[in-house]
């Protein structure tokens, strides 16, 4: 019998090891992605690249709760490892919630003196260059949690489709105001947009959080 178990197992273990390769990449990239988008956007007057990284900063917290979960550190209570991650939860909802909110008040006062940002092209590199890696991930991602039948990765690679939506809006205000000179609301827009998702985040995962069968939960709600 367990000749007949052992490949399941060690299959299991290589798929298990996988996913912590992945989460540890998902930190690695975010917060290169955070510091280079906050360099530009400040650099450029850019509002939508600023608050894109960062969210990808608070995002950190999210992929670091993730590989917690699937490593030698989760084991143990689960009322405790889940009073954790309801706590973190928490915490990054509200992170979610006040950016969001600083997002579009900075926003409206962008529109309101008709202010626009020196250059939009790092917008537009950061975006497509995210959209490509984040896509790779969430395709990974997805192939993980059906190989392990895992809740905690089935949120995890929601979380990266969601995040998907963050570079898509910011890449589609970038390219637009890059394209059309005369577009200088553009920025603000994108501002507007990635506000709007950044709040979705924030307060899916509070409610989710606050829920009797909470059972994990990740910056980007999906």
């Amino acid at each position: 019998m367990s000749a007949t178990l052992a490949p399941a197992a060690t299959t299991n273990t290589a798929w298990a090891r996988r996913a912590r390769w992945l989460a540890q990449g998902t930190i690695a990239w975010n917060i290169a992605e955070s510091g280079v988008s906050i360099a530009f956007g400040a650099a450029e007057e850019s509002l939508a690249l600023l608050g894109f990284g960062v969210d990808a900063a608070v995002e950190v917290g999210s992929a670091a709760v993730v590989l917690w979960a699937l490593g030698p550190g989760a084991a143990g209570c689960a009322t405790t490892r889940r009073a954790v991650e309801r706590r973190a939860t928490r915490i990054q909802s509200v992170l979610f919630l006040v950016l969001a909110a600083s997002m579009a008040a900075g926003a409206a006062g962008q529109l309101a003196v008709g202010a626009r940002p020196e250059s939009t092209l790092p917008g537009v590199v950061i975006s497509v260059v995210s959209l490509s890696f984040m896509g790779f991930l969430w395709r990974a991602k997805v192939a993980a949690a059906a190989a392990l039948g895992s809740a905690t990765l089935r949120m995890d690679a929601a979380c990266a489709r969601a995040c998907l939506s963050l570079s898509a809006v910011l890449l589609a205000g970038s390219a637009l105001a890059a394209a059309v000179p005369a577009a200088w609301w553009a920025d603000a827009a994108a501002t507007l947009g990635l506000a709007a998702l950044v709040g979705r985040e924030g307060w899916s995962g509070w409610v989710a959080s606050s829920k009797a069968d909470f059972s994990g939960g990740c910056g980007c709600a999906g």
